[in-house]
């Protein structure tokens, strides 16, 4: 898609997006941007659930959302997109009935299948921004293959117990690092929150940058955490930022 800089708002768009547009640094220009963008979320659970509806709520025009998995009881306790009426449901489906009540404006694409091969690099192909909310390495290496592939930036983001990080791998930069650059010496085994647990705030804190940092991008303010890594500590709630470097025995964008 071409982000635009002058799209048409009714009066109703101006009104509900008007604590956005009234900020300089946004403007008008910031929400037509997100207005005309796709973005791409792969993983509708803890993390993807508040992306999802901040998204929405902040007027992104088109949200493709891809997860395979269903509603389950302990989804409930941080998957604050889905209730109990959804049980069972798809999380795509149950998350675009979440996004439709918050925006009805926003064109919502569902897939409810593993995205990966063709379908992935297709997917991310048509997104002007990534977000990868899994929860296992296998998917976020192929996430960020594809992501180098078509240059398309991606905001990562992972919480687990009672720590959480972000970051955002820009590939358009020459320079830039990739996901795999950060984690070029692991396994791709890891303990998830079902096998270690995961704190239910953590990942609305978590998904809430990964949207903030999204929005950045896709609108052009601010500084994106792109070259960084921000980690939080929950027990502690501190904040550390590390700097992130290219890979150059990277093998997926060296």
């Amino acid at each position: 898609m071409t982000l635009r800089d002058d799209y048409d708002f009714n009066d109703e768009e101006l009104l509900r997006y008007s604590r956005q547009i009234m900020l300089p640094a946004f403007d008008i220009v910031g929400q037509s941007r997100l207005a005309s963008s796709r973005v791409l979320i792969i993983g509708l659970g803890g993390l993807g659930s508040p992306i999802a509806l901040y998204l929405a709520a902040a007027g992104v025009g088109t949200l493709h959302l891809a997860d395979f998995d269903e509603v389950e009881l302990s989804n409930l306790q941080r998957q604050v997109a889905h209730t109990m009426e959804d049980l069972g449901s798809k999380k795509v489906v149950s998350a675009q009935r979440a996004v439709a009540q918050i925006n009805p404006k926003v064109n919502v694409i569902v897939q409810a299948e593993r995205l990966d091969g063709v379908a992935l690099l297709d997917a991310v192909s048509e997104a002007d921004v990534v977000i990868d909310a899994t929860d296992n390495f296998s998917t976020r290496f192929a996430i960020n293959q594809a992501c180098v592939k078509h240059k398309t930036p991606l905001v990562s983001g992972a919480a687990i117990r009672m720590e959480g990080q972000v970051s955002v791998f820009d590939s358009r930069t020459q320079d830039a690092p990739c996901y795999q650059c950060l984690y070029s010496d692991i396994s791709e085994e890891q303990l998830t929150c079902s096998e270690a647990g995961v704190m239910a705030p953590l990942v609305g804190i978590i998904g809430s940058v990964q949207a903030m940092e999204a929005v950045k991008v896709i609108s052009g303010i601010g500084q994106p955490l792109a070259g960084k890594l921000l980690i939080l500590d929950a027990m502690t709630m501190e904040w550390r930022t590390m700097k992130l470097k290219k890979d150059p025995q990277c093998k997926t964008c060296s």
